[in-house]
Order: C-alpha cells, then structure tokens, then sequence
C-alpha cells in the first residue's frame, strides 16, 4: 500500500481516526470530536493492538505513531495539528480563533504542550506508571518529578494570569483539550504527597473541564 491507497472506508466521506482510545494523544482528538459533534470511525492501532509498524501504517505515518486521520484522500498526522484542522474544518472559531493574536496565544500553549510538557514528564511518567525496568534511576526518576512539577507550576501561574476559567481565558479552545489531558495525567501519576506541590487552580481548572461531556469520557476516564 502506498501513500494513496488508504484503508478500506477511507474514501467514502467519513473520517477516520486510527490510534488506540488509551493514547494520550488519541484521546486529544476523541474528545475534540465529541465535542464537534464529528461522525467518525475509529480503528485501535498501536501498543497491543494492530500494529503500526507494518507498511500499510508507515505509508500513512513514517513516524509509525498514532493518532492518524483521514479524511477522505487527507491523511494527517500529530494530533495538535488534527486538532488544528478538525477545529478549523468545521469552521469553529471559538476553539480555534481566526484573529492573528487570539490563535497564536491559543497555538502557543498547545505547543508549549506538546514540545516542552509532554517531555517533562516522560522520565517519571513511565517510572511511576508504566513501571518500566529503564526507568528505575532514583536520582533521574527524582529530578524528573520535580521537573514534571516545575512545569505544571507554570500551568498554574498561566491560570492565575487568566482572565477566566480557561488557559487563555474565559473562552474554552484548542488549548485547553491538550493541557487537560496533561493536567489529568498529573493528577493521577502516583506522585508522592510529599513531593506533589498543591496547585490550587489547576485543581479548580480540572473541576471546570469535568463539566465537559467529552472531557468525562475521553480524559477524565480512569485512564491515565
């Protein structure tokens, strides 16, 4: 299969999301979709399920990761950019805003996301949760708590800077999907009391995300 040749049901006009539902990336784009209303398919790839390592999968995705879309002959890849584009096909300025300032302050959280927390918290995430034998370093599992901490200290102070509920206001977006599947990620590493700084307005921004239907079923899940 080639770049070209996509999936059976590809190309009959309905999206499809590959990517196993307990991706924190995938669940990024599950609940964006829930909260579009989006009609969609989703196929399970990744970790224990269909294997993205095959060709089929590297022609869609040389990176071999999930979550891919696709929407009809479009295929996409990097889920802040899925969300980028599903936000923005369905003409949702609100998630998304068209005002030059108002997106880039959106866009730049969304990347302080994904370039900068996400891998804050990778060392101590797979140590305290995936109970990795490579991670087992208590001096590197350590300096990665606080680094985890640190930059959701950040979250904080961004929120106390905030003139709403939300990362950038009193408007929900794009940004707010991203950072609420961290911040619940955060939550519920089993992080020592001792160590784990209290965020009052994290917590409070979590509790507001909680009203959200698809935040309940796509983030705060029981799943990490």
């Amino acid at each position: 299969m080639n770049a070209n040749q996509l999936p059976a049901g590809a190309q009959e006009g309905r999206l499809k999301i590959l990517g196993k539902a307990s991706s924190i990336n995938v669940r990024k784009v599950l609940w964006l979709c829930a909260e579009l209303g989006l009609d969609y398919q989703h196929e399970a790839w990744g970790s224990g399920e269909r294997d993205t390592q095959v060709p089929e999968f590297i022609a869609l995705n040389p990176n071999a990761m999930v979550p891919v879309l696709l929407d009809g002959d479009f295929v996409l890849w990097e889920s802040n950019s899925i969300c980028r584009y599903l936000a923005a096909r369905q003409g949702r300025s609100d998630l998304l805003p068209t005002e030059p300032q108002a997106r880039a302050r959106v866009e730049q959280w969304m990347d302080w996301q994904a370039g900068e927390l996400n891998n804050s918290w990778r060392y101590a995430f797979m140590s305290l949760v995936r109970k990795s034998p490579a991670h087992t370093d208590p001096q590197a599992l350590a300096a990665g708590i606080q680094n985890w901490n640190r930059h959701m200290q950040m979250l904080e102070q961004q929120l106390a800077r905030s003139t709403g509920a939300f990362v950038t206001g009193d408007q929900f977006n794009l940004a707010d999907i991203v950072l609420g599947l961290s911040t619940h990620r955060w939550l519920m590493a089993p992080i020592d009391a001792a160590l784990r700084p209290q965020l009052p307005r994290v917590q409070a921004y979590y509790e507001e995300l909680s009203k959200r239907p698809g935040f309940m079923a796509h983030g705060r899940n029981g799943l990490p």
